[in-house]
């Protein structure tokens, strides 16, 4: 009897949560027509202040969006923008994105070993992120990279692990490890 009304239960709970929808990366190129101007409609940034996101692991598209729309994060555009989409709009804008491919190369004479350390093990030493909660870094303008670091070490960006480890960073070691990812080339290009 205890296993009919487990069962029930669990489909009654079932019949309730609205459907899962896959996430649609034509429908998310659409939308990127909004983030177009800033983040180019193939992610390559327009713009120095706004980062590259082409190629960004889904997860942490998604997660930053949704971080906007809900105020745990701000920016004067990045949250007007969100407020208007819906959660399947941003999880479709974020297929899109991160439908690319993005490569990246180090300069000539510069060596993976060279890479700032507390970095590497999340974002890579070549700047292409590791995990699917973290961005790429690859050829971003070092002011974004530098100022978003500062952020952190201020408390107006929180996350439990790059919030520890801007706590401790002097302005000289944040531009070392800004300027790092800033010199790595990278190409972002629309998967076929």
């Amino acid at each position: 009897m205890r296993r009919a009304v487990t069962v029930l239960l669990g489909g009654l709970m079932l019949a309730g949560t609205p459907p899962v929808i896959a996430d649609d990366a034509d429908a998310g190129r659409k939308i990127a027509n909004m983030c177009r101007t800033c983040h180019g409609i193939d992610g390559y940034a327009q713009i120095p202040i706004a980062p590259h996101i082409g190629g960004e692991p889904k997860e942490y598209l998604e997660n930053q969006l949704m971080a906007f729309k809900t105020g745990t994060r701000e920016h004067e555009m990045m949250s007007v923008v969100t407020a208007g989409l819906s959660a399947q709009q941003i999880s479709d804008v974020a297929a899109w994105y991160a439908a690319h491919n993005v490569t990246a190369t180090l300069p000539d004479g510069v060596s993976d070993e060279d890479a700032p350390q507390a970095c590497v093990s999340c974002h890579g030493a070549n700047g292409i992120s590791l995990l699917p909660e973290a961005p790429n870094l690859a050829g971003e303008v070092n002011i974004y990279i530098d100022t978003q670091l500062k952020a952190y070490r201020l408390g107006k960006r929180n996350h439990e692990i790059m919030s520890v480890i801007a706590a401790d960073m002097t302005d000289d070691q944040i531009r070392a490890v800004a300027d790092w990812f800033a010199q790595i080339e990278v190409e972002i290009t629309p998967v076929q």
